[in-house]
């Protein structure tokens, strides 16, 4: 969404530029994003243990924790949700009712 907002579409980022909306971040996006780092799928300037809560302030996004609830919710996925984190994601993003933003689909969408 900050390092490359072209990968949203227009009329999302311009609602996401009103600032009416909370943004939140899972610990499962960040656990994702440090192991893609540590394979090396991913660099970053800084180590991302800085990077990370520094691009969360700017954009104003506060942390999603984890709970055993979120876990938990995982086994009730149908099966087409095949990746863990996005198992995850999808699974908090029902307990939460928060809608998921991806730069696949640009449209923030609740998960069924």
């Amino acid at each position: 969404m900050i390092a490359d907002p072209e990968r949203i579409r227009e009329p999302v980022r311009a609602e996401l530029a009103r600032g009416e909306n909370e943004l939140v971040l899972s610990a499962a996006s960040a656990w994702e994003t440090a192991i893609k780092h540590r394979l090396g799928k991913l660099t970053t300037p800084e180590p991302l243990e800085s990077v990370i809560p520094a691009l969360m302030q700017r954009s104003a996004t506060q942390p999603l924790v984890v709970t055993h609830a979120h876990a938990l919710r995982v086994a009730s996925l149908p099966s087409h949700h095949r990746d863990p984190f996005d198992r995850l994601l999808v699974a908090q993003a029902q307990l939460e009712a928060l809608p998921v933003l991806t730069s696949l689909s640009g449209t923030p969408a609740l998960p069924a």
